[in-house]
């Protein structure tokens, strides 16, 4: 895999559903377009709630990569 270089990072880990959800969607609304946020999470639903609001506002998700149980999620703003 290539290496992706986030532009901002969100740490949601102590946090469940629907928090990472709710602050990713806010730190997202922050970005320019093309701007990648990267999510560091520790809830397992998260990767796919992220991923499917993503996909519905138009958003890229680049890839979600698990290390243990955390789960470090790729976002590039429309």
């Amino acid at each position: 895999m290539s290496e992706i270089i986030p532009d901002d990072t969100l740490d949601v880990c102590g946090e469940c559903c629907p928090y990472p959800l709710i602050l990713t969607k806010k730190r997202v609304e922050q970005l320019k377009p093309g701007e990648i946020l990267h999510i560091v999470a520790d809830d397992p639903v998260a990767p796919q709630n992220i991923d499917a609001w993503a996909k519905k506002a138009g958003h890229k998700l680049l890839a979600v990569r698990q290390d243990g149980n955390i789960y470090n999620v790729y976002v590039r703003r429309a």
